[in-house]
C-alpha cells in the first residue's frame, strides 16, 4: 500500500492549479477582445481616412501595456497607423468634389472648410503611417502650376523610402487640375489642405483686390483725398498692397500654423518637416541623407534649429561635396530652399508672432530673417549640405515676367547632371567640414507689407482653432 505524504499532495495540488491558471489565462488572452481600446482608438482615428471598424490606430511608446486613458500622452511620442490587408479605395465621401463650378465661390469656400477639417489621408490603407521624432513630413506649397507640380511628384516618387513619409500639398488655388494630379499620388500617404483665405474665394474684398482699395502707385495724399480703403497705411515706400504678393507670406504661415497645430495625427510631432514648393525638384537620396544630417545634428550640432538640403549654387560638385555638411547662421537669400523645420523652431516662431506679422516685407524668407537677427535666441544656426538634394526648375512665378514657362530645358539638365552623379548619390558617411563666414545682418524690409489688415489676418493665422 502506497503511503500518502501532505507534503507531496500538497505540492501536486498546487502544480495542477497553477496549469489551470495558466492555460485559463493564454485562453482569456487569445480569445478576448479589446473593446475599450479598439473604441478609444477609432475615435482618434477618425477622420484620418475610414479604415473598416476592426482597425485602430496604435500610439506606442515603450513595451509597457497601453491604457486608454493614456492615448492623449502616448500619442505624442509615437503614432502607428497600420496598413490594410486587401485594401480598398476611399469612400465618396471622403473625396473631392468633381464638378466643380469656379465661379461659384460660395460652393469653394464650403468644400475648402469641408476638406480641411476632414484631413483626409489618400493612400492610407495602402501603407499605413508610422510617425515619431526620426520620421519626415514633407509639406509642398502650390500656386496654379500644374506642370510643374507634376514634375515635383514624379521626382518624389523615384525617392527611396518615400512610402514613410506623410506628404502634405497646401494649396491656394482650388482647381480640378490640380486636384486630379495629386490623386494620382500612389506612392506615399498624401493630403491635401487648402488656404481658406485666398485670392479666388475673396477675388473682389480683402485679402483679394477690393476695387475700393488704392492702387499701388498712387501717392497718400491723392489716396486720403480719394478715400480709397488703405490710404493711411501704405508701406514704408509709400506703396500700397499688392494682393498676389501678399498672398505668398500669408499661405506660408497659414500652411506652418495648420500643419504644428490643426492636423490630428501630427499633435506633438517632433520629428522633421520638409518644406518644398511646387516647381522644386528633388533627388532620389532626399529622405536618406536627411535622417543622416538629422543625426549629425543630433550629435554636432545641437544649437542647429535648421537644416538645409538645398542650395542655388551654379556649380555642383558631387564628387568632392556629396557628403559634405557645413554649419551656418540662416541666410534667406542662400538657405530658403529645402529648409527643415521642427517643432522647437516652430514654437520659436511662435513666440515672435508680432514681430514676423507687423515687419514690412512682403517676404516671408526675409521676414525669417529678420526674426533670426531680432527675435529669435541665438539666431537661426542651420546645418545645409554642400551639394544640393533640390533643385528650382521653375521659369515663371510671381517675380517672373517671362512669358515662357515651359520647365524641359532645365528639366533635362538637372537629370543629366544627377545621371552623371549617380554613384555619387547615397553616401556611405557625412562629416561636418567647417562654418560659413557670410556676413550677418538684418534685411532692409522690402516694404508691400503697411497695410493693417494684412498684418491682422497674419496674427489670425497664429491664433485661430481649427475651423
Amino acid at each position: 500500500m502506497m503511503r500518502l505524504y501532505p507534503r507531496r499532495i500538497l505540492r501536486s495540488v498546487l502544480m495542477v492549479a497553477m496549469f489551470v491558471f495558466v492555460m485559463l489565462n493564454l485562453h482569456i488572452l487569445l480569445t478576448s477582445q479589446p473593446d475599450q481600446l479598439g473604441r478609444a482608438n477609432n475615435r482618434l482615428y477618425h477622420g484620418y481616412g475610414h479604415y473598416p471598424d476592426d482597425t485602430h490606430v496604435q500610439f506606442r511608446q515603450e513595451t509597457q501595456p497601453i491604457d486608454p486613458q493614456s492615448i492623449e500622452i502616448l500619442s505624442t511620442r509615437k503614432l502607428v497607423i497600420p496598413p490594410v490587408e486587401g485594401f480598398s479605395t476611399s469612400s465618396k465621401k471622403d473625396s473631392i468634389h468633381k464638378n466643380i463650378d469656379v465661379n461659384n465661390v460660395t460652393f469653394i469656400m464650403e468644400e475648402v472648410h469641408r476638406l480641411n477639417k476632414l484631413q483626409h489621408i489618400q493612400n492610407l490603407p495602402k501603407f499605413g503611417l508610422k510617425l515619431d521624432s526620426e520620421s519626415t513630413v514633407i509639406v509642398v506649397q502650390v500656386h496654379d502650376r500644374v506642370e510643374y507640380l507634376k514634375i515635383l511628384l514624379q521626382s518624389l516618387r523615384k525617392v527611396r523610402n518615400i512610402q514613410n513619409a506623410l506628404l502634405i500639398i497646401s494649396h491656394d488655388v482650388y482647381s480640378k487640375e490640380l486636384n486630379d494630379v495629386v490623386e494620382t499620388v500612389d506612392f506615399c500617404p498624401v493630403m491635401q489642405i487648402f488656404f481658406p483665405d485666398s485670392q479666388q474665394i475673396y477675388f473682389n474684398v480683402f485679402p483679394g483686390t477690393d476695387p475700393r482699395d488704392c492702387p499701388r502707385n498712387m501717392k497718400k495724399d491723392m489716396a486720403i483725398k480719394a478715400k480709397c480703403l488703405n490710404a493711411l497705411h501704405p508701406d514704408k515706400y509709400g506703396h500700397y498692397r499688392e494682393p498676389k504678393y501678399c498672398q505668398a507670406k500669408h499661405h506660408w504661415i497659414w500652411k506652418l500654423n495648420h500643419v504644428f497645430e490643426k492636423i490630428k495625427v501630427l499633435d506633438e510631432y517632433q520629428g522633421m518637416v520638409l518644406l518644398l514648393e511646387e516647381d522644386y525638384y528633388v533627388t532620389e537620396d532626399v529622405l536618406t541623407i536627411l535622417q543622416m544630417l538629422q543625426n549629425i545634428q543630433k550629435r554636432d550640432c545641437k544649437d542647429c534649429q535648421m537644416l538645409v538640403i538645398g542650395n542655388y549654387d551654379k556649380v555642383q560638385n558631387y564628387q568632392l561635396n556629396s557628403g559634405k555638411v557645413e554649419k551656418s547662421f540662416w541666410i534667406s537669400s542662400k538657405h530658403n530652399m529645402g529648409m527643415v523645420f521642427t517643432r522647437k523652431l516652430w514654437d520659436q516662431i511662435k513666440k515672435c508672432q508680432k514681430e514676423f506679422c507687423y515687419h514690412d516685407d512682403y517676404n516671408w524668407d526675409w521676414t525669417i530673417q529678420h526674426l533670426s537677427m531680432k527675435c529669435i535666441p541665438g539666431r537661426i544656426q542651420c546645418l545645409r549640405l554642400k551639394a544640393t538634394r533640390i533643385f528650382h526648375i521653375g521659369e515663371c512665378g510671381i517675380h517672373h515676367k517671362g512669358k515662357s514657362c515651359n520647365p524641359g530645358e532645365k528639366i533635362k539638365k538637372t537629370e543629366d547632371l544627377l545621371f552623371k552623379n549617380k554613384n555619387h548619390m547615397f553616401p556611405n558617411i557625412l562629416s561636418v567640414v567647417g562654418q560659413s563666414r557670410f556676413k550677418l545682418r538684418d534685411p532692409k524690409a522690402n516694404g508691400g507689407w503697411g497695410d493693417v489688415r494684412d498684418q491682422e489676418l497674419c496674427l489670425k493665422f497664429f491664433n485661430t482653432t481649427a475651423s
